[in-house]
């Protein structure tokens, strides 16, 4: 049974950290609310350790996280999560660190069959057989003092995560595929991944315009609204819409009348102070020499290859079916369009080359094809080598 308590001062999080030092691993969960903010805001953390869990109010008068922090750049204690990138993120904005080594068992359980998606729920009742309540997930986490059920559900997502990630552990041991995990891992925690700029926003947002001037112009627009989202602590779209943004990009209002005019903004927006800074923006990158932006185009094939890539997708299904790991994990539709395009791609190298890439290249040569199998009802694999060449 697992003894738990809220952590509401410094000082016994100290007390807290001084045990955690000792531990191999520590399960890591967080709770936050971003509806009305750009960064979200660290609402509670939850930490699973031996047989012990707790939650810690970061919230709390005078709570100083620094000593969690340093638990989290300990080198010598993993750090395990479930889908631990907004976590991750959370992190990485208030400490400018990336938390390692971390193990995220969403990952995990690709590497051992799941799906991409895969809930936490779904992992605690196939590895512990214990069926979670997830009722309280849809709550406001900010509000205080935390109900008896707030905590219970809240330390549920670390108590689980301990038996979860030491049986998937084993699985993954046994299979041997601890080096495709600290792949993963290294991913998770590279610092691009979460340091947005304009050409990852611009990839987010569909951009109808070609000529270059707008290009530019939509660019800057996402600059300026990213910096004043940052600056004020608000969503993007209490800036500005992208649609909104969209239409002055292509249209240019160059008077207070013109912006008002526009189809998507409000009567009276150009009397704000974001509406007289979207203005002066407007008139500052009009005047500017347009430079080439590389809007990422979305890739695609020609009908002639549009076979290739349903093969390369059936191939792949076979093939992750055989190893029992997710296809998501080897290769994405986006990757095997540009292999498709250019004969290269991520899964040709690596450990994803000797799951999938080594057979698409047998493929490739005719060394192998398909065939559906009567006795198992499904399509496999076959070799097409005369048995004295294999």
């Amino acid at each position: 049974m697992y003894k738990s308590m809220i952590i509401k001062t410094t000082k016994k999080l100290n007390d807290l950290c001084e045990r955690l030092k000792k531990e191999r691993f520590i399960t890591v969960d967080t709770e936050f609310i971003r509806e009305k903010t750009y960064y979200p805001v660290l609402c509670l953390i939850q930490v699973g350790a031996g047989k012990g869990a707790w939650c810690i109010d970061p919230l709390a008068e005078d709570m100083d996280l620094s000593p969690f922090f340093e638990i989290l750049l300990n080198k010598n204690i993993i750090k395990v999560f479930h889908a631990c990138h907004q976590d991750i993120e959370i992190f990485y904005h208030l400490m400018h660190k990336m938390p390692i080594p971390i193990f995220d068992t969403q990952v995990g359980a690709m590497v051992c069959g799941y799906g991409e998606n895969v809930s936490y729920q779904q992992l605690v009742k196939d590895y512990t057989h214990i069926t979670l309540d997830k009722g309280m997930r849809i709550t406001d986490w900010s509000r205080r003092p935390l109900t008896k059920e707030q905590e219970k559900y809240a330390l549920h997502d670390v108590i689980e995560l301990k038996e979860v990630y030491q049986k998937m552990m084993e699985d993954i041991c046994v299979h041997n595929r601890l080096d495709w995990i600290q792949e993963e891992m290294m991913h998770l925690t590279n610092p691009k991944a979460y340091n947005i700029d304009v050409l990852h926003l611009m990839s987010k947002i569909h951009i109808p315009f070609h000529k270059k001037e707008t290009i530019h112009l939509c660019a800057r627009l996402i600059e300026w609204r990213e910096k004043l989202a940052q600056k004020l602590n608000r969503p993007r779209k209490f800036i500005l819409t992208d649609d909104a943004l969209m239409e002055c990009a292509a249209l240019a209002p160059k008077t207070p009348e013109e912006l008002e005019g526009l189809r998507t903004i409000s009567s009276g927006f150009s009397k704000s102070e974001i509406g007289k800074s979207l203005m002066t923006g407007l008139q500052k990158y009009t005047q500017e020499t347009p430079v080439d932006w590389p809007i990422p185009v979305k890739q695609s094939i020609s009908n002639t290859q549009k076979s290739w890539l349903e093969a390369l997708k059936l191939l792949l299904n076979i093939v992750c079916e055989g190893e029992n790991v997710a296809p998501y994990l080897v290769a994405s539709t986006d990757e095997l369009i540009q292999f498709a395009n250019t004969d290269e791609a991520p899964f040709m190298k690596g450990w994803r080359f000797q799951i999938f890439g080594k057979h698409v290249e047998a493929f490739k040569k005719g060394k192998v094809a398909f065939i559906y199998d009567m006795k198992q009802k499904k399509l496999i694999l076959q070799s097409n080598q005369p048995k004295s060449a294999q």
